[in-house]
């Protein structure tokens, strides 16, 4: 087992507390004062323009993402992308496109389950943790994963290439969702898959409450003392308010033609996955 260092943990402590404390006061963004306009969100912005806050969002908090994913979840979302591969029924020699790949986590498992991968991202220092962490695997799944930097509303392939399609948690971030699904779609081959994971909108009014109180307050906490940067934390609450969520995505899905569509709603809605598939016509 690793020792820590007592002096760490300690001044770990102290600023998680400070930060409760600091929050608490201000009412967790719910108040005035510079906290409240911290999560108002300067990273998000409607329209086109939105793209390059996304960016540097993302630049900013790449070196930390996959830790504040562990703190934010609980280490929850490991288990949630293991399901959401599994749906996407990889057989050996596939050919999977992973959007906003971020990390490459996606990657890793659709390559661990035979598929030849491209993550393509548009941030191009979460791309060099991908490429950086694949290199170190050096095994024959690491030889079938390649990363490129690209736009998911402008996928740089031809028609019919990959026989899944992926994107986690990128969806929402993107300034025209439905014009990334209908990209995703063109590139799919007949009897192909596409899947999509992110943040969901519970049904339950309770719930959804209690949801986006935990999203506004606790999750931007963690963006601070972690990452030094509440605001990019607070954003997943600012997208998710402009996000169609699980009708939305069910509905495009259906419109794109898929024959049927596969909606799992996870910690009540909180999370939601989603499979449609290609016709073997091309529809």
């Amino acid at each position: 087992m690793t020792a820590v260092n007592p002096s760490v943990g300690e001044s770990f402590r102290r600023r998680l507390l400070g930060g409760v404390a600091s929050s608490l006061r201000r009412g967790c963004g719910l108040g005035t004062g510079r906290y409240a306009r911290d999560v108002g969100n300067v990273y998000y912005q409607p329209g086109q323009a939105r793209s390059r806050r996304v960016e540097d969002l993302f630049a900013r908090i790449a070196r930390r993402y996959d830790l504040l994913n562990d703190l934010q979840s609980l280490g929850l979302h490991r288990g949630w992308k293991r399901r959401f591969v599994r749906m996407a029924e990889v057989k050996e020699g596939d050919r999977a496109l992973d959007l906003c790949c971020g990390t490459g986590d996606i990657a890793k498992a659709l390559a661990d389950a035979g598929a030849s991968v491209v993550g393509l991202d548009f941030s191009e220092p979460m791309l060099e943790v991908a490429r950086s962490r694949s290199a170190a695997r050096g095994n024959s799944a690491a030889g079938r994963m390649a990363f490129c930097r690209g736009d998911a509303q402008s996928i740089p392939f031809p028609e019919a290439s990959f026989d899944v399609v992926t994107v986690a948690y990128g969806l929402r971030n993107l300034a025209d969702w439905e014009l990334g699904l209908e990209e995703m779609w063109r590139v799919l081959r007949p009897g192909g898959r596409l899947l999509v994971m992110d943040c969901g909108k519970p049904g339950n009014p309770i719930w959804r409450g209690l949801y986006y109180a935990y999203l506004k307050c606790w999750v931007p906490l963690l963006g601070r003392v972690v990452g030094g940067d509440a605001q990019a934390y607070s954003y997943i609450l600012e997208s998710l308010k402009y996000y169609a969520a699980q009708e939305g995505v069910t509905r495009k899905l259906s419109e794109l033609g898929s024959p049927d569509v596969l909606e799992v709603n996870l910690m009540g809605g909180a999370m939601s996955l989603h499979r449609g598939r290609k016709g073997e016509g091309g529809r």
